[in-house]
C-alpha cells in the first residue's frame, strides 16, 4: 500500500500527547498534509474475566466514551492549524495500531515518557516500540516546556552520520526536512577515540586523535557531497571525539529536531532500536525523528544493512 499524504499522531489526553499533537500540527502545515488523530484503547483484562458480564460491558463503554472525548477535544484543537483533520478510534494496543497506520502515512508522531492520560495509557512504551516497526519515519516529541508554552518552530536540524547505509538514509530525510523548513542542517559524527584506546589493548597508546578525526571527516564529507548533489543546501559538518549517542544528546539542547537512523531489527515481537537511536530517543531534549530501513524516500530502495 502506498502512502496517502497524511501525518498520523497518537493522542491519549496526556500532556505528552498534546505536545506531540502541537508538533504534528505545525508539521502538517509545513508539508500541506492531512492530519489524522488516532486514539487506541484496550479493555482491562480484569473486567473481561469478571463474573458480572454487565460490568465488563459498562467498563468498555466508559473507556470508549473517554477515548471519544479525547479525540473530539484533540480535533477541535488541531483544526486551529487550518489543516484537514480526521480521527480514528481503535481497539487494541497503541503500538500495533500506530504501526498499522504507518503503512499509509508519511509520518507518525507520538509523545514520549507518557504518564497516563485517560485510562492510564502509557505512551512511553509506544515511543520505544513504534519507531522500530513503523513503515514511515517516526517523530517522538518530549515534553519540553517553552517560555510561552508554544511549540518551537524547526530552525535547526541535527542529523547523526557515521558512513553507514542507515545514517545515509537518515541524512536524506534530514535534507528533505531542512529544505521544507528552510532550516540550518548540522551533520554530526562521533568517533570514540578515547574510549577505543582505553578498552582495546592492541591499539597503540599514542593514537593521533586529530588524524583519526580528519580521516573520518573526509569519509563523512564524501557521503555528504554525494547526498547533497542537486540540493541547494549548506550543511555544517562536525566530527568530534565521542559516541554518536552522547554527541546527539548534547546537541539536542540547541536543536529543534534530531534525525537519526536505526540499525535495529524488527521481526516478530521484535527487537527494538539500535543502541544509538534508543539512547538519543530516551535522553533528547528536542523531538527525534527515527529512520529505519523501511523508511525509504520515493526514489530510493532500502539500504543493504
Amino acid at each position: 500500500m502506498g502512502h496517502e499524504s497524511k501525518i498520523v499522531v497518537g493522542v491519549d489526553g496526556s500532556a505528552q500527547s498534546l505536545r506531540a499533537l502541537d508538533w504534528a500540527m505545525q508539521e502538517a502545515v509545513a508539508r500541506e498534509r492531512e492530519l489524522v488523530l488516532v486514539c487506541a484503547y484496550t479493555v482491562p483484562a480484569f473486567s473481561a474475566t469478571t463474573l458480572d458480564g454487565g460490568f465488563a460491558a459498562l467498563n468498555d463503554a466508559a473507556i470508549r466514551a473517554g477515548a471519544e472525548q479525547v479525540l473530539v477535544a484533540s480535533a477541535v484543537h488541531a483544526e486551529t492549524a487550518g489543516v484537514t483533520v480526521s480521527t480514528e478510534l481503535a481497539v487494541g494496543d497503541a503500538s500495533g495500531v500506530l504501526v498499522a497506520a504507518s503503512k499509509t502515512a508519511d509520518l507518525v508522531v507520538v509523545g514520549s515518557r507518557g504518564r497516563g492520560g485517560f485510562a492510564g495509557r502509557l505512551l512511553g512504551a509506544v515511543s520505544s516500540a513504534l519507531p522500530a516497526h513503523a513503515s514511515c519515519p517516526t517523530v517522538v516529541v518530549p515534553l519540553r516546556e517553552t517560555q510561552d508554552g508554544a511549540t518551537v518552530p524547526v530552525k535547526r536540524i541535527v542529523v547523526g552520520v557515521d558512513g553507514s547505509p542507515s545514517s545515509e538514509l537518515a541524512l536524506r530525510h534530514a535534507v528533505v526536512e531542512a529544505e521544507m523548513w528552510q532550516a540550518e542542517l548540522v551533520a554530526v559524527a562521533g568517533v570514540p577515540v578515547a574510549q577505543m584506546t582505553g578498552v582495546l589493548a592492541w591499539l597503540p597508546s599514542a593514537v593521533d586523535t586529530e588524524k583519526v578525526l580528519r580521516d573520518h571527516e573526509t569519509s563523512v564529507s564524501q557521503m555528504l557531497d554525494r547526498v547533497l548533489e542537486g540540493h541547494d543546501l549548506r550543511v555544517r559538518r562536525i566530527v568530534l571525539d565521542g559516541t554518536g549517542a552522547e554527541l546527539l544528546t548534547e546537541f539536542s539542547s540547541a536543536a529543534d529536531l534530531i534525525v537519526v537512523g536505526s540499525r535495529g531489527r524488527g521481526g516478530f515481537a521484535g527487537l527494538l532500536l539500535g543502541s544509538t537511536s534508543q539512547a538519543v530517543l530516551h535522553h533528547s531534549q528536542c523531538p527525534v525523528m527515527i529512520i529505519n530501513s523501511r523508511n525509504t524516500l520515493a526514489d530510493e530502495t532500502p539500504p543493504d544493512e
